[in-house]
């Protein structure tokens, strides 16, 4: 029986929370609750707040899935939930999302890696962290989102096994 991971989804929430609701369903993975627009204004604006809604989202699940959109990579607060990951001694790992559409059918460029450049007590992450991406366009949006659902277990349970090397 395959074990079912309690997993933290990352990404930047205004231009990509439609992607990644796509792959936020998929039945294997147990996930954290998105913010919802109201909540996300109450605590917006107040370090504090959101560095502890980060910390509780994080309690308790074995991996981060930094899902990465055409502006994901540099963000403040997708780095410090990588960062704090890594600390935890939780798997991460990103999934580029540009082959999926948002809500009007669009998509979007191909984001830069997140974790090139970040440095987590002496491990330089963009060197272990895998940054998955099918370098062959599937054909359609709902392709992509199926290979990103067959492989999602396999790519979670690669970042954990990582993080226990590191």
């Amino acid at each position: 029986m395959a074990i079912t991971r309690r997993v933290f989804y990352s990404f930047h929430y205004k231009p990509d929370s439609w992607r990644v609701s796509k792959i936020r369903n998929i039945g294997a993975i147990a996930e954290n609750k998105p913010v919802h627009d109201n909540d996300w204004e109450t605590i917006k604006g107040n370090e504090a707040k959101i560095e502890r809604w980060i910390q509780d989202q994080l309690y308790g699940r074995s991996c981060t899935v930094v899902l990465i959109g055409g502006n994901t990579a540099g963000r403040k607060w997708i780095n410090y939930e990588i960062k704090e990951s890594w600390k935890k001694g939780m798997g991460v790992l990103g999934v580029h999302i540009h082959n999926l559409t948002d809500h009007t059918g669009n998509f979007c460029s191909r984001g830069a890696n997140p974790f090139s450049g970040l440095v987590v007590n002496g491990v330089s992450l963009g060197s272990v962290v895998v940054a998955h991406d099918p370098w062959v366009f599937l054909g359609s949006s709902a392709d992509y989102r199926n290979h990103i659902a067959a492989n999602l277990d396999g790519y979670i349970e690669q970042a954990i096994t990582i993080r226990r090397q590191h």
